[in-house]
């Protein structure tokens, strides 16, 4: 396939191509230790609410050292993320806002949320964040066992979590939802819906959670029809990225409906219409069109389709409405 019709990586995707999980070490005891000592060790750290401390003067993660880490924070148990290269990376979380107070006055920094951050930062670091951030929050709503009701304890360097029952000894693991987000089209318009409380003319692809014995285009299928009415044929796999807001796995798809027919069922979007690429183009210079956030797959999903069938740049269609 001509690389120029594939999708650009999604925000926050394409880390496996810097960091090695390492999943297999997890449970050496002895080998964590000598990593979270070694002087090429890193932490990354977040706050109770899941914000991370970023440079206060720099689009960069203020990454803690082995001594830095030692002198502040030598109680708080590291994740284990990965390792990049030969450096290992670990995860440090916050226990109260109290002590991330003191910790932005020591370490000059500043905390921000994933979904401010993840245009901001490098590829590498947004992936690390949003790896964290669904990590730690999972960590932190896991806490009694689903079986017994007993206790939990962290295991495997913090990616899995062990019922403290002896009778029970169940293991549970991270949890990730699976979401299905979609663009609809049809002879050269596509499908886009809005919530009610989005910014005026905001409108975005449409969207929703995989109900269980379903498969994706299933899935696909029956979001379109309870949200629009819109029968869909075919559905096809475009990309996919992961939302850790807090815990999901947005996959999207390029889908064809078999007609322009709206019939809404619901009142879960305020407004659902077919577009074509001049009224995208229109609309953004006449400020009656916003598409969602470039943090989205949504708006990647929007961009791959105006390039392949209109020729268009929905980057430069935004800066250049933002120039104005």
């Amino acid at each position: 396939m001509d690389r120029a019709k594939l999708p650009r990586l999604n925000t926050f995707a394409g880390l496996s191509l810097t960091l090695d999980r390492i999943a297999e070490r997890r449970d050496e005891s002895a080998w964590l230790i000598e990593q979270a000592g070694s002087a090429d060790a890193r932490y990354l750290l977040l706050d109770a609410a899941g914000e991370a401390f970023m440079r206060r003067d720099q689009d960069e993660l203020r990454w803690l050292d082995h001594v830095e880490r030692e002198r502040w924070l030598s109680g708080i148990s590291p994740t284990l993320l990965g390792m990049a290269g030969q450096r290992p990376h670990f995860l440090l979380v916050l226990g109260d806002d109290a002590d991330a107070d003191i910790m932005e006055q020591s370490l000059d920094a500043r905390r921000m949320s994933l979904r401010s951050a993840g245009l901001q930062l490098a590829t590498e670091e947004a992936g690390l964040f949003a790896y964290a951030k669904g990590l730690s929050h999972w960590q932190r709503e896991t806490r009694h066992c689903v079986g017994c009701g007993a206790t939990l304890r962290l295991v495997a360097a913090g990616h899995r979590a062990q019922c403290t029952n002896p009778d029970c000894a169940r293991l549970h693991f991270p949890r990730t939802d699976a979401a299905v987000i979609m663009l609809v089209e049809h002879d050269g318009a596509c499908l886009l819906g809005r919530q009610t409380g989005w910014p005026p003319g905001r409108y975005s692809t449409l969207a929703g959670f995989v109900e269980p014995g379903e498969s994706l285009e299933d899935a696909v299928r029956r979001e379109v029809a309870e949200e629009s009415g819109v029968i869909v044929d075919e559905v096809r796999y475009h990309s996919s990225q992961p939302w850790p807001m807090p815990s999901s796995l947005m996959v999207g798809f390029i889908a064809t409906a078999a007609s322009r027919r709206i019939a809404m069922r619901d009142h879960e979007l305020e407004d659902v219409r077919w577009f074509t690429p001049r009224q995208i183009v229109d609309g953004i210079a006449n400020g009656s069109f916003v598409p969602s956030t470039a943090l989205s797959v949504s708006y990647q999903l929007l961009a791959h389709w105006l390039e392949l069938r209109a020729g268009l740049d929905l980057d430069a269609l935004v800066v250049g409405r933002s120039a104005h």
